[in-house]
């Protein structure tokens, strides 16, 4: 029997998918299911937050337990600029077990122990520094950061691996950090990060993986079957 991992993902998305795909590609009897909600722009005006109010998010998830998920997860990150209390309102209101991007993202960050910790990201000036607000809420330092100052959603896309590579690397060299955090699930990051990891010996923590191990950590599925991602995936 297979475990159905269920993903909410932004309309404008058109990474979360492909990857995720990928990385399941040699994890047998795990199977991905996507449900959309609308989401064009990513900024601080009302009209972009207004695009992540519950209603969507339910209607879509709804649409996602009509074929008995195993666990659904919201794969989308606003939550990184706009406070982590949307999420952890969102998660009971989902159909169960449910998880988000971000909230796996700071139980990895949490496992391991990080508290000073780079920062790479496609937003816009404002939406990055709401991003470092929100993470010092959360108790972590952004100590050193990248931005691309990018509008998207849909061109965050546009970001080449090698691009993404280079940003981590970059923010890597700051001394002192604990891990990275590669945040947007419209950011093709996860094989960008698995590399940096390697060669910066630190831990490097991408959305779009964080929303596949925490989704397979709440279906019951071992993230360890997923080889070749980092080190994200190896972990309790």
């Amino acid at each position: 029997m297979s475990t159905r991992i269920g993903m909410l993902v932004p309309s404008s998305n058109t990474a979360a998918e492909p990857l995720t795909m990928e990385m399941l590609r040699d994890v047998p009897r795990v199977s991905l299911h996507v449900a959309r909600f609308r989401v064009t722009r990513l900024d601080t005006s009302d009209e972009a937050l207004a695009q992540f109010q519950a209603a969507p998010l339910l209607e879509a998830a709804s649409m996602l337990a009509d074929a008995h998920m195993h666990a659904i997860c919201l794969n989308a990150t606003a939550s990184c600029y706009t406070g982590m209390a949307g999420d952890r309102e969102l998660l009971p209101l989902l159909p169960q077990p449910a998880e988000t991007a971000m909230l796996a993202l700071l139980e990895a960050l949490r496992i391991k122990g990080a508290r000073r910790i780079g920062l790479v990201s496609p937003f816009l000036h404002d939406v990055q520094a709401a991003t470092i607000r929100v993470l010092a809420e959360e108790g972590l330092e952004v100590v050193a950061e990248h931005h691309f100052n990018d509008p998207g959603n849909y061109t965050f896309a546009r970001f080449t691996e090698a691009e993404i590579e280079a940003a981590i690397l970059d923010v890597g060299r700051t001394p002192g950090l604990d891990a990275i955090a590669v945040i947007s699930t419209n950011l093709r990051g996860p094989r960008p990060a698995a590399r940096a990891e390697a060669r910066l010996g630190i831990p490097v923590f991408d959305t779009i993986a964080t929303a596949l191990w925490g989704a397979m950590r709440k279906a019951g599925a071992d993230p360890a079957q997923v080889r070749g991602w980092g080190s994200l995936f190896s972990m309790a």
